[in-house]
């Protein structure tokens, strides 16, 4: 089995899941591409001790983008962002997760 870290990349904080966080025990993980529902789940309760009730998962892939300087840059300026995979995780209820501190 891979170490929890490796599996869990980095937390997703914006506004859309912080109210998720809030309000339905939602968090938002980006993962490794080849990890599945199971070791994410059992990532997340080993780092944060925490019940995992349920993972959603879904997969971005990389798009394609301009350089800043567009036609002026010597090789085109094309360059592509990687993809990713994205990870919700909800938590049993009364349960959360203190990913930044407020204040």
């Amino acid at each position: 089995m891979r170490n929890a870290h490796e599996i869990i990349i980095s937390p997703v904080v914006t506004e859309k899941t912080t109210e998720q966080m809030e309000a339905r025990s939602l968090y938002t993980f980006i993962v490794a591409k080849d990890a599945n529902k199971i070791e994410i789940g059992r990532a997340v309760e080993h780092i944060w001790d925490v019940s995992v009730l349920d993972v959603r998962t879904m997969r971005y892939a990389g798009k394609m983008r301009r350089s800043l300087m567009g036609r002026m840059s010597r090789n085109s300026g094309i360059g592509r962002q990687p993809s990713f995979k994205k990870a919700v995780v909800q938590l049993a209820q009364g349960e959360h997760i203190e990913l930044y501190e407020v204040g």
